[in-house]
């Protein structure tokens, strides 16, 4: 049987860093994934040298380019895109809005500042087009408290309340990192050879993001080694937003190592409420796959 997944997602290369073993695993089994991305990430810095030049254009050259990559990252994980303000999805193209307190994020098209009721209508208008099994999008902080982030959490939930109970997914998920993960996938940074591409690697008392949970509050994981060359092909087409240093190895603008995983966690919430639904039962795991 078919299943159909809707993941939101605030740019381009947030849908490969956070759920492209997810995307590239359901595709394997048959499913139908489709990726709203709210901004083309026209704030985002650029790594390359030899494209740098795009970085704060005034014309916004940065937009178009990333709107590439993010086409080809979607389309070796198999998955169908949507451009919010585009693909019939409202009328309405927003920007990046950058980071809290910037000049972006005070223009009247950021991302930060769209009518949510608005924006909210387009986003449940495709729903009611796809009728998604699972809705997939980041947790109330979005991840790591970036203010599109955020925004696409409040996105998606002005959407659900737009839809009928008839209407609404299934199931829904928040993205989030159980902390074992974290803790192991730090600790593995600091063994690796990570300072040789010149990568900074954080310490085990260094805080992780709020995306990071207990264990317990995890409620399904995909896991798929299959899923790597995917997985890789995909993080390599946002060439300006992702160093691939090895097959094992990666990181941002930031330069922080980061281990590249073929497991990504959710946590399944109430639609109407955001509310958990359920914890994983002491001794007993989380499922498996998101839908099937």
């Amino acid at each position: 049987m078919t299943h159909r997944i809707v993941l939101v997602h605030a740019h381009p290369d947030d849908e490969t860093l956070t759920c492209a073993t997810t995307m590239a695993h359901h595709v394997a089994q048959g499913d139908e994934v489709h990726v709203v991305t709210c901004t083309l990430g026209e704030e985002g810095e650029v790594i390359p040298a030899d494209l740098r030049h795009l970085e704060g254009h005034a014309d916004d050259l940065l937009a178009p380019h990333r709107r590439g990559e993010l086409s080809a990252a979607l389309a070796a994980l198999g998955a169908h895109g949507h451009l919010l303000g585009e693909d019939g999805l409202g009328a309405r193209r927003y920007r990046d809005s950058g980071m809290a307190g910037s000049a972006a994020a005070a223009r009247p098209e950021a991302f930060v500042n769209a009518d949510l009721t608005e924006a909210g209508a387009a986003l449940a208008g495709l729903l009611r087009d796809v009728r998604p099994d699972a809705l997939v999008t980041y947790d109330p902080e979005g991840g790591y408290r970036h203010p599109d982030h955020i925004q696409a959490h409040r996105l998606t939930r002005a959407a659900l309340d737009q839809l009928s109970d008839g209407d609404l997914p299934a199931l829904t998920y928040e993205i989030r990192i159980p902390r074992t993960w974290a803790d192991e996938d730090r600790a593995w940074t600091r063994e690796a050879d990570s300072a040789a591409y010149g990568l900074v690697v954080l310490g085990p008392g260094d805080p992780h993001p709020p995306s990071v949970v207990d264990d317990d509050e995890i409620t399904h994981v995909v896991e798929d080694p299959s899923t790597r060359a995917s997985k890789l092909a995909a993080m390599r087409a946002h060439a300006t937003q992702v160093i691939v240093a090895t097959d094992d190895l990666h990181a941002l603008s930031n330069l922080i190592a980061r281990r590249t995983t073929d497991r990504e966690a959710f946590r399944q919430v109430d639609p109407r409420t955001w509310r958990p639904l359920r914890a994983a039962a002491k001794g007993d795991g989380p499922l498996r796959n998101l839908v099937g």
